[in-house]
């Protein structure tokens, strides 16, 4: 099979990791400078990305547009790509609801879409997310191909498009929310005074996330990419005549962080520090 050029929406920490792995097997990998940031351009150069001024260009030469971007952007950055009238196979990968993704699908009807979802971290050091596929055959093998012999791992969930979405927002609604319910529980604690006990009787177990309370921290960090995700699980879960109840308030408790977007200096007690409020 020809190699392929891929254009990539956008280089974001995930988008950028992923589009380096696709290089791996690609033509050459774009991305679009208009209207980004200096932070992203930072990240498409430090990977090596092609730059391209742009998302016509970027359509225009690419046989594979693979979308990561911030759930909220999902639909219309699917209506611009749609505007163009692009032809190839785009990928949906962004932590949308399946219905969002079925929509995305009809926007695009000159494109063959397949359903994305990637489990795990960024692939850089040891990192090996998987990103699960579903759609037409001949399309999800191309991405298979793509990533073949990479730090991503592609599996393929069947030709349904909505598959992949489903799968990657079941892991979410517990992965993300359980770190909420964490943050919530050693916040509880320390208002009482009793947070080191807390982690003590939880260090005796080694299947909790209360055992990694330092991981607040992180999530507070994340707060602004999860929270839109759980939103989108709860919506699933509503969907489905599921009560979407908690990860609603997960996502809310989540918003309350957005200030702490990637800050990788910040501690366990900044973080709950900043989840209270008067």
């Amino acid at each position: 099979m020809d190699q392929p050029t891929v254009g990539i929406l956008h280089p974001g920490s995930m988008g950028a990791a992923v589009a380096a792995c696709a290089a791996t097997n690609a033509a050459a990998v774009l991305w679009c400078e208009a209207g980004r940031s200096t932070a992203s351009a930072a990240r498409a150069d430090q990977f090596g990305l092609t730059p391209v001024a742009t998302l016509y260009e970027l359509l225009d030469r690419s046989d594979i547009v693979i979308s990561l971007c911030p759930p909220a952007a999902a639909e219309d950055l699917a209506r611009d790509v749609a505007g163009h009238r692009f032809a190839g196979v785009y990928v949906e990968a962004n932590a949308i609801n399946p219905e969002r993704t079925q929509r995305i699908a009809a926007l695009l009807s000159h494109a063959t879409v397949v359903d994305g979802g990637v489990v795990g971290s960024p692939p850089v050091g040891s990192k090996t997310p998987t990103l699960y596929l579903s759609g037409a055959a001949d399309a999800t093998a191309r991405i298979e191909a793509l990533f073949t012999d990479t730090a991503v791992q592609a599996a393929v969930l069947g030709a349904e498009v909505g598959k992949a979405s489903a799968l990657k927002l079941s892991y979410a609604s517990f992965q993300k929310a359980s770190r909420v319910l964490v943050a919530l529980a050693v916040g509880m604690a320390r208002e009482h005074g009793v947070d080191q006990e807390l982690i003590e009787v939880v260090s005796r177990r080694t299947d909790s996330y209360l055992s990694e309370p330092q991981y607040v921290a992180k999530t507070a960090a994340r707060a602004w990419r999860w929270g839109p995700e759980l939103g989108e699980a709860a919506e699933t879960l509503a969907a489905a005549g599921l009560p979407p109840e908690m990860l609603r308030a997960a996502a809310s408790t989540l918003a309350r962080w957005n200030d702490a977007k990637d800050d990788g200096e910040l501690t366990l007690t900044d973080a709950l520090d900043r989840l209270v409020q008067p």
